[in-house]
């Protein structure tokens, strides 16, 4: 059985080379090609319409890759598409699977992850994001239902919302002015207190409840 072609979508340079090297390592995909703007997909695309799934981020440089999605939609071939990306609100979800996103996950997977999630596209499964799936189910069963209030302390809030702009622990430690292995300890009591496993979940989780903006 040949391989699926597959293309990758992301900005952040070390981020997609990890995708690709995802891609790379597994034999039931193939990586035929990968850019990190909506200009380089768009230009792979004009050439290269033989693609079966798209891996794509949705905060691009000169755009959402929202509006590649929709481009994909209109393609005979309709590739399916499996969003990674940092984003995890109600309006980026919802948007990216209204577009035709038929995945959803928050960045921090590992790399058998990735070809996985991949290959579950491809056989027509949904894979998200637990977190995110938690959020949308009680959205949808119980939307009038005020969220639970998790108790984070201001400290906490802002070591929040460093790891939503993206900083590593060691550049929130010395924009903090404390040691590394504080941080990890105040990460560690954020992830208890709001019952997450990764810095994306708690992110999105801080997001959500209104304590941290994007």
């Amino acid at each position: 059985m040949p391989a699926s072609r597959i293309y990758v979508l992301e900005d952040h340079p070390q981020t997609l080379k990890q995708l690709c090297e995802a891609v790379e390592a597994d034999g039931r995909l193939e990586l035929v090609g990968s850019g990190s703007s909506l200009a380089d997909a768009r230009c792979f695309l004009d050439s290269n319409t033989n693609v079966d799934a798209v891996l794509a981020d949705l905060g691009l440089p000169d755009g959402n890759g929202i509006e590649f999605i929709k481009q994909l939609q209109k393609l005979k071939s309709k590739p399916k598409v499996l969003v990674i990306t940092a984003f995890g609100d109600d309006h980026n979800v919802i948007s990216a699977i209204e577009a035709g996103a038929t995945g959803y996950l928050l960045k921090e997977r590992q790399n058998t992850d990735i070809a996985d999630a991949i290959c579950s596209v491809l056989a027509g499964e949904s894979p998200i994001s637990p977190s995110i799936a938690r959020h949308l189910l009680k959205r949808f069963q119980s939307p009038e239902t005020e969220p639970e209030t998790i108790d984070v302390t201001a400290r906490e809030i802002e070591v929040l919302q460093m790891i939503v702009k993206g900083f590593t622990f060691k550049e929130i430690a010395e924009y903090m002015e404390i040691s590394v292995n504080t941080i990890s300890s105040h990460v560690q009591n954020i992830y208890e207190k709001m019952s997450v496993n990764s810095r994306s979940e708690a992110a999105f989780e801080a997001v959500q409840q209104g304590l941290v903006k994007l």
